[in-house]
C-alpha cells in the first residue's frame, strides 16, 4: 500500500460495449488491485453476479462503478483526462506515454473496437505495441502497470540480471510555493491586496 500512498493523482478505467462479464470482472478486479479511484462501463451492462466469479474482491463493493448509456452521456471528474486504448495508426506508443496526472482509461469490447463517438471525445489515444490486439483484462493490465511505473518511486533496477537494487534516493523537497513566489514579487492567492490610494498608518 505505500507505492499507492506515494502516488499523485488518480485513475478510473472503464470498458465501452463489452458483452462478456468475466473479461470485465477481471478487468475491474485487476484495477481494484492497482488502486484504481472508480470504474465505469459504457453501454454495456454490468452483470455483477456473474463477473463476481472474475472479480473475487468486489470491486463495485469497495469503488465507485458508474454505467453509461453510451459516450454521449459520459461524464467524469473536473480535469480529469480520457485515454483511450486502440490500435490506430496515430495512437502513441505506450512506453512513450506520459500519464496524466488524472485520467480515465477507457478500452473496446472484446469483438470490435472504440466507437468513433468515444474516440473523438479521448484526449489521448494509446496503443500497446504488440503483434495483435490482446485480452481485454490483460491491455488493461498493462495499462494500469505501466502507470505505476512511470507514476510512483521505486529503486533503480540493478546493471547485472538479477543484482541487488540500488537504494531508493532520499526525497528532495522543492523550495515552499508560498516563499518562492513572495521572492519573486507575485501576489500569492488569498493574501489581503492594498487598495490603490490607500495608505498604511
Amino acid at each position: 500500500m505505500q507505492v499507492f500512498l506515494a502516488m499523485r493523482g488518480f485513475f478510473g478505467i472503464g470498458v465501452e460495449g463489452a458483452t462478456k462479464a468475466m473479461n470485465v470482472g477481471s478487468l475491474f478486479r485487476t484495477a481494484h488491485a492497482f488502486g484504481a479511484s472508480f470504474v465505469f462501463t459504457i453501454g454495456a451492462s454490468y452483470a455483477r453476479g456473474e463477473a463476481g466469479f472474475a472479480d473475487t474482491s468486489d470491486t463495485p463493493g469497495q469503488i465507485p462503478l458508474y454505467e453509461f448509456d453510451g459516450a454521449a452521456s459520459l461524464r467524469l471528474p473536473r480535469n480529469c483526462r480520457l485515454v483511450g486504448l486502440e490500435i490506430l495508426e496515430d495512437a502513441i506508443e505506450l512506453p512513450t506515454f506520459r500519464h496524466p496526472r488524472a485520467a480515465a482509461y477507457v478500452l473496446g469490447c472484446e469483438r470490435g473496437s472504440l466507437s468513433p463517438e468515444l474516440v473523438g471525445l479521448c484526449d489521448h489515444v494509446v496503443k500497446i505495441p504488440t503483434r495483435f490486439c490482446l485480452n481485454l483484462s490483460v491491455a488493461g493490465a498493462i495499462v494500469m502497470y505501466d502507470r505505476l511505473l512511470s507514476s510512483a518511486r521505486f529503486r533503480e533496477r540493478p546493471v547485472a540480471p538479477g543484482g541487488p537494487p540500488a537504494p531508493l534516493p532520499a526525497h528532495v523537497f522543492g523550495e515552499p510555493i508560498l516563499r518562492r513566489r513572495r521572492a519573486l514579487g507575485r501576489r500569492v492567492p488569498g493574501s489581503p491586496t492594498k487598495r490603490r490610494g490607500s495608505s498604511s498608518s
